[in-house]
């Protein structure tokens, strides 16, 4: 499958990594290329792998998916990280999005809703419930506010396209600009509004009215 959304699962639980399994494969457009029963394998099989999303368990024992997901940012692994958790881990929700993933479902979701995560978060999209946008944003208020008006017209252009999900590629093409211009925008974007990611700018440009 060529063309299938590359899938890594890490979880500690191999019966979750089995359902899991059971259920995508069955999809014509994901493929499971591999597994990991923690965050340190799931680090290394990514790099190994380079899987397309990374399903990933919260709480696992020695390196958390938290961890992981710091690793995985540090390597500048391209992969999008899709955080599985139960809702009684809710408060960890928001240090997974601060630490780049891009979105969540809980354990007990319907497996079509989880297919349809995946390709969401393939597209480029965040998932985040009402209540979790929120609390990540209010966290990041006292830091942003007011910094908005040192972006520039074009930086408020890109924003706004990463409020919509697209891609550096995707801008590019909207805005006829190579993709290195865009990361050279992005990266302004986020050093001027002080904000660690593209999540927490795309929730700062739904905030600030910026997005389309």
């Amino acid at each position: 499958m060529a063309d299938a959304i590359k899938v890594l699962l890490v979880d500690d639980h191999q019966v979750v990594r089995r359902g899991l399994r059971t259920f995508l494969e069955v999809q014509d457009d994901i493929e499971v290329v591999g597994e990991a029963a923690d965050g340190a394998e799931g680090v290394e099989r990514a790099e190994e792998l380079k899987p397309d999303i990374v399903l990933m368990d919260v709480k696992m024992p020695g390196m958390d998916g938290i961890d992981a997901l710091r690793k995985l940012r540090e390597l500048n692994n391209p992969a999008r990280v899709l955080i599985v958790t139960s809702f009684t881990e809710q408060r960890t929700v928001v240090p997974a999005l601060r630490a780049g993933a891009a979105g969540y479902v809980y354990k007990d979701v319907d497996p079509d809703a989880l297919a349809g995560a995946i390709r969401s978060v393939h597209a480029g999209h965040i998932l985040l419930q009402p209540e979790v946008a929120g609390a990540l944003l209010s966290q990041e208020e006292n830091n942003s506010q007011g910094r908005g008006g040192s972006l520039t017209e074009r930086e408020r252009e890109v924003l706004g396209l990463i409020a919509d999900g697209r891609s550096n590629r995707e801008i590019a093409r909207a805005l006829v600009l190579s993709e290195k211009t865009v990361k050279t925008h992005v990266s302004n974007i986020l050093m001027k509004l002080d904000l660690a990611d593209r999540t927490q700018a795309a929730l700062w440009a739904v905030r600030h009215g910026v997005a389309g």
